[in-house]
């Protein structure tokens, strides 16, 4: 196979008011970088958000489907639905192809009436709840940033910055992360997406 499944470095954390997800912009194909502007970061509904690490297309046909189902749920249900929900809804999609897997790994991260919650899922659809975690080709380097500055009870702005500078970390030793970063931050008030063009 072309290209390495895992090349990124995306991120998530939990905050007392959030959750914060984060990724590199860097799109590589084997050793050639195919751009610099991927998008890795995906909006779900408007309190659930995904950050993905691995084949951009397999990203992205994943997300559009969360997105899709989380509507109709809506729909069908007159409620939004939870971040468990999707996350295990992801996990049903990634086993039922685990014959011919999308190759991602995912975390799904967002806040609901039980509060703010992140899980970790594999292309295969093993899923963990998490307070904090990393994905991707950088993880290894990202995780020592996160377990050095987390705790509990964060502010949004806090866990706003850790994620950024555990993705800078990531991006100064892994080839496959690198040329900016996308930032979510998701809040009772809604999500909000924040780009940063230059590593610093």
């Amino acid at each position: 196979m072309a290209g390495y499944p895992d090349s990124a470095t995306s991120v998530g954390l939990t905050c007392s008011n959030g959750v914060v997800l984060a990724s590199e912009k860097r799109v590589t194909w084997g050793d050639i970088v195919l751009s610099r502007r991927g998008k890795k970061v995906f909006k779900i509904t408007d309190r659930i958000g995904v950050a993905c690490a691995g084949l951009v297309s397999d990203m992205q046909v994943l997300a559009r489907r969360l997105e899709a189902i989380s509507n109709i749920y809506f729909m069908e249900e007159k409620k939004p639905i939870s971040v468990r929900t999707v996350a295990k809804i992801m996990a049903n999609i990634l086993f039922d192809v685990r014959m011919y897997p999308l190759l991602t790994q995912t975390i799904v991260g967002g806040i609901d009436k039980d509060g703010p919650a992140i899980y970790v899922l594999d292309p295969l659809g093993s899923i963990l709840r998490e307070k904090y975690a990393a994905v991707g080709s950088g993880s290894y380097i990202a995780f020592g940033t996160l377990e050095r500055f987390y705790k509990d009870g964060l502010s949004i702005d806090e866990g706003r910055e850790i994620a950024i500078r555990s993705i800078r970390a990531a991006a100064k030793r892994d080839v496959g992360s690198g040329e900016g970063i996308d930032v979510m931050t998701i809040t009772n008030e809604g999500i909000n997406i924040e780009s940063i063009e230059e590593m610093k």
